[in-house]
């Protein structure tokens, strides 16, 4: 399972687990932001208005100082939203929508942030702060803590609740070209799914049909070349037949191999990327470190980055010497390729790292490149994958 993004989806992917997360304090940080920003506005104007200033002074003041605080809220929510939501953000807001946004959030929802966030926790700190009440009897002064320390908990869940709704309502008003933006990576990755469905038939057919043809056709030739003269025309032609479906077969195997590899599927990664380094013709120095098998989206996208990327070097860097390195912290697996050639790669010269990047992007992933002139080249590949399996 992949780590949550929004808070809302670690409030339903785990609600008992989700108090031993940050969730709950980058919440209420996000919601008091928002009341905090509307309270210093009203106190911003209310000051004003007790200014010894004329009256058309005082609301022309006021009035820019609620201009400023509405064009204000728009860049203000884009980098809020990163407490409740680990998405990609997108540019800063602005237009129309930022303004309106601007207005209600200061005149409204940022006054409702701070409601919840009041009366969540007002309770249970009412009821923790009972024994120092003087009107407060015996039962009360025991009973009340206990109510309080059970019920501040559970304050947790409507302030987490409320910041979510907040943040898919701000997303959705000031960036409403990043739900296309969320339809097109889905698409790309059931186009992925998809191709990755189709190669694997591909390999099934070529597996169990024209592999085995050629083994049959392969043995036959064998056996017919026994039952000829040594030496004969027949003999030799038979031989090379034999010797050219010896060869078809060979290369059929490094087809079916490179389509999807058996090794990959039986036994992971470290051990697939083992066996394409021991296949390269530059020298691979290997560091990898992971904690048991990833999930097999995540092993398969990192199987083809390796496999091309080290390609890319055999072909064209001129490199006497590469390395890679395998890590995963933090539900990231972070895949680091690097060489001594003569860097300058780039990915408009046509060497496959667009695809790389986009098989990457596919995943919920990225790729990073540094390439400079002279070298060293790094190819830096971080997918996200969740927890893996032991």
């Amino acid at each position: 399972m992949t780590t949550p993004r929004t808070v809302l989806e670690a409030l339903t992917r785990s609600p008992l687990g989700f108090l031993r997360t940050a969730w709950p304090w980058r919440a209420l940080g996000y919601l008091l932001s928002g009341g905090m920003f509307a309270t210093g506005v009203y106190i911003a104007v209310g000051g004003l208005f007790g200014a010894p200033l004329g009256t058309i002074a005082r609301v022309l003041c006021a009035g820019a100082v609620l201009v400023f605080a509405a064009a204000l809220a728009g860049p203000l929510e884009r980098r809020r939203l990163s407490l409740v939501d680990r998405g990609e953000r997108p540019e800063s807001p602005g237009g129309p929508r930022a303004v309106g946004y601007g207005v209600v959030s200061v005149l409204a929802v940022g006054w409702m942030d701070l409601g919840v966030v009041l009366v969540s926790l007002g309770i249970p700190g009412f009821l923790l702060l009972a024994p120092f009440q003087p009107t407060a009897t015996p039962w009360q002064t025991v009973a009340g803590p206990v109510a309080g320390a059970l019920l501040l908990p559970v304050a947790a869940y409507p302030v987490a609740a409320w910041a979510g709704v907040r943040a898919a309502v701000a997303r959705a008003v000031l960036f409403p070209k990043d739900r296309e933006l969320r339809e097109v990576v889905r698409s790309r990755a059931r186009l992925v799914d998809a191709f990755e469905t189709e190669r694997r038939r591909i390999e099934r057919d070529l597996h169990d049909g024209a592999q085995q043809r050629l083994v049959a056709l392969t043995m036959k030739l064998g056996l017919a070349g026994l039952d000829l003269p040594p030496g004969s025309a027949a003999a030799k032609e038979v031989g090379e037949a034999h010797a050219l479906a010896k060869e078809a077969l060979t290369e059929l195997r490094e087809l079916i191999r490179g389509i999807h590899p058996q090794i990959l599927t039986e036994r992971g990664l470290p051990a697939a990327a083992r066996d394409i380094a021991g296949r390269c013709p530059v020298p691979t120095d290997l560091d990898l470190d992971l904690p048991g098998r990833l999930p097999a989206t995540v092993e398969q996208t990192a199987y083809y980055v390796t496999a091309e990327a080290l390609t890319n070097i055999a072909r064209h860097s001129g490199a006497d010497r590469c390395r890679i390195t395998a890590r995963c912290h933090g539900g990231v697996l972070r895949l680091d390729i690097e060489d001594n050639g003569s860097g300058a790669a780039d990915p408009a010269r046509g060497t496959g790292l667009v695809g790389l990047a986009d098989r990457i992007a596919a995943a919920d992933g990225r790729m990073l490149l540094s390439s400079p002139p002279g070298g060293p080249t790094l190819l830096r590949a971080e997918i996200p994958c969740g927890s893996p399996s032991a």
